[in-house]
């Protein structure tokens, strides 16, 4: 009897190896595709972190410099207040009425003034220094007004008088200058009347 061959098991049997290539390949693609995604996330993780830890390198390097640099700036602060004392102590007793007729006075006073110029000399060599302020013009900056004076002889906002010393530790300000400015004169009312009478005589 003549075996009959079904026509579809004919056409299965010759496309199923091309099916399996196909398939293969596509397979190979999708992992190629994902392996260089894969490689890719891994490089930009790679990259960040690099980054990452540059910056915190020099941030790291940053911090260990100022601590070098200025990690004496509070213990600086608070000894200024040393100073401030022994000069407050000086012009208490050299006011002293009750004192004046000491004659000690003077010798005791030229010891505190040794012990200020040795504690300013400290202060230098450790670039702790003092603001220069007298007669310059006001800055919001390095100095903090406490009032207002009038000069005839002084332009508005030069400093007349200093208060409390300002100092700065290296580059940076310790502590401002307190001042006196100098403000702009007030124009009294008879003066303003006759500025007036002046300009409307000018106007005619």
């Amino acid at each position: 009897m003549e075996k009959v061959i079904d026509k579809n098991n004919i056409e299965n049997l010759t496309s199923e190896p091309v099916f399996r290539e196909e398939t293969k390949k596509h397979s190979e693609e999708i992992s190629k595709a994902t392996l260089e995604e894969k490689l890719k996330e891994t490089h930009d993780k790679l990259l960040r972190a690099l980054a990452d830890s540059e910056n915190q390198r020099r941030r790291s390097e940053k911090e260990t410099k100022e601590a070098f640099e200025y990690g004496g700036f509070n213990f600086a602060k608070e000894t200024l207040s040393l100073l401030d004392n022994l000069q407050r102590a000086h012009l208490s007793i050299k006011n002293d009425e009750g004192l004046k007729e000491n004659k000690d006075l003077n010798k005791f006073l030229e010891n505190i003034q040794i012990i200020e110029k040795d504690l300013t000399t400290i202060f230098e060599k450790n670039n702790i220094k003092k603001i220069d302020c007298l007669n310059k013009k006001f800055d919001p900056n390095n100095h903090q007004a406490m009032l207002e004076m009038e000069d005839e002889n002084a332009e508005p906002g030069m400093v007349l008088q200093e208060i409390q010393a300002g100092y700065f530790f290296k580059d940076r300000l310790l502590r401002p200058s307190f001042v006196a400015i100098a403000k702009k004169k007030e124009v009294k009312n008879e003066e303003k009347n006759k500025i007036n009478n002046d300009s409307t005589l000018e106007e005619k």
